[in-house]
């Protein structure tokens, strides 16, 4: 299985973009190298702005050039973007609609080694909070290439939450992203997996694992966090239980956004797998995620105890006379 890094998608795109379009820019804090912006630089160097290391100064650079009629793409390591310049991010993008897309880059654990300062755990739950802020945690090359077409397209601000960690190909190459709607990857009756980002294609090596154990798992990719596919989550709430599966704290991110629609639509068991709401280790990003079960076997052995929790529970409500 070959393994593709999204950032190169992403700068291909956004060049792809730019010579299509005058209008659109980069804004940088100092990282044109690592969110692969050089490339970007080297075609247009007049439309490439880095402010240095100033996040809150580079979200109101970039609604400043929103506000002139340009098309900013704001690019900064993701811990930095949201922790740092997050009343930027709702006062001069949520709060005043301006046209910014924010590109979070090297999400998650994806810093592993450099530690809680770096782990960006905790953005999906401050962004997926701020109103008008569109929030999308792309899959894969695939999906990063259309999420970033569909941002540029749409008028408003948008957040895209993007790795820096290899993944495979999950969807053609000629996949379209759409705002709101999650793809169902795999069907089952059993269970269904909702993940997105680098959780994906872990989902859906975890439901083949399940499938040997006899449980028919669904995966759906829930890459449009905000808004939210609700028919795809009603859809697995109606058939079963639901794990939600996330590079992320399961405070306020993934699970609670389906946890919301499943208790105000129709109550269904779930489990959320994710960081346990505390500042994760250390660590190289597959160490992290073995600690906290969020690799096949453990997404496996999360999913096969909500169904075996699900059916006792049910058993005991409707006993068999």
């Amino acid at each position: 299985m070959s393994l593709h890094d999204c950032r190169k998608a992403f700068s291909e795109t956004l060049v792809a973009l730019a010579e299509a379009d005058p209008r659109i820019v980069a804004v940088a804090n100092d990282s044109i190298g690592s969110s692969n912006l050089k490339e970007f630089k080297k075609r247009f160097p007049e439309r490439m702005v880095n402010v240095g290391i100033a996040e809150q100064n580079m979200v109101g650079v970039g609604a400043g050039l929103a506000n002139g009629g340009l098309i900013p793409f704001v690019c900064g390591a993701s811990c930095f973007l949201t922790g740092r310049a997050l009343e930027q991010v709702k006062v001069d993008c949520g709060y005043s609609r301006s046209n910014v897309k924010l590109c979070g880059m090297s999400s998650g654990v994806a810093y592993g080694e450099l530690g809680p300062t770096h782990h960006s755990i905790e953005d999906l739950a401050w962004t997926r909070a701020i109103a008008n802020l569109t929030v999308v945690v792309p899959a894969d090359p695939a999906e990063t290439s259309s999420a970033l077409r569909a941002a540029a397209a749409y008028e408003g601000p948008v957040f895209l939450r993007l790795s820096r960690m290899p993944v495979p190909d999950i969807h053609p190459a000629d996949y379209r992203f759409e705002f709101g709607r999650a793809p169902w990857l795999r069907r089952g009756s059993d269970v269904t997996l909702i993940a997105n980002g680098t959780m994906v294609a872990r989902a859906l090596e975890a439901a083949a694992l399940l499938e040997a154990d006899g449980i028919k798992a669904a995966v759906v990719n829930m890459s449009s966090v905000r808004p939210l596919d609700r028919e795809a989550i009603l859809e697995a709430a109606v058939a079963g239980p639901i794990l939600t599966v996330e590079e992320h704290t399961v405070v306020g991110g993934l699970g609670g956004a389906v946890a919301e629609v499943v208790v105000q639509s129709h109550p269904a068991r779930m489990r959320l797998l994710g960081f346990p709401g505390e500042f994760a280790p250390t660590g190289s990003p597959e160490f992290l995620f073995e600690h906290f079960g969020l690799n096949p076997e453990g997404i496996r052995r999360a999913a096969a105890q909500l169904v075996e929790e699900s059916a006792r529970v049910a058993h005991e409500t409707h006993p068999v006379r």
